[in-house]
């Protein structure tokens, strides 16, 4: 009788990294928002123009409060320059927004 070939532990491979299905791109940021402009008014008054990742608008930490201004990021950069040309200059809650592409420091 021969002997059983032993059989080798399949070999692990390294978790592959999880890419987004949804490009990221260009994040706008928006200033001279009404302190009362919330979340979901940005996202709609600018979804209009595509899909959006992501919107924040930034808050004082001690108070809560808007600061106003924020940040809509895209999932292309053709959809962020259509809203940017759309949106820059128009008024928002009763506030004229100034609207540009938010660049990494």
């Amino acid at each position: 009788m021969a002997p059983k070939a032993e059989k080798k532990p399949a070999e692990k491979k390294p978790a592959e990294e999880k890419k987004s299905t949804v490009a990221e791109c260009v994040v706008s940021t928006f200033r001279g928002l009404s302190y009362d402009t919330n979340e979901p008014v940005l996202r709609d008054a600018f979804g209009q123009h595509g899909e959006i990742i992501e919107v924040k608008i930034i808050c004082d930490h001690v108070t809560g409060k808007s600061r106003g201004y924020g940040f809509v990021r895209f999932v292309s950069e053709t959809i962020a320059a259509t809203a940017r040309k759309e949106m820059h200059a128009q008024i928002l809650d009763g506030r004229r927004i100034r609207v540009s592409y938010a660049h990494k420091g």
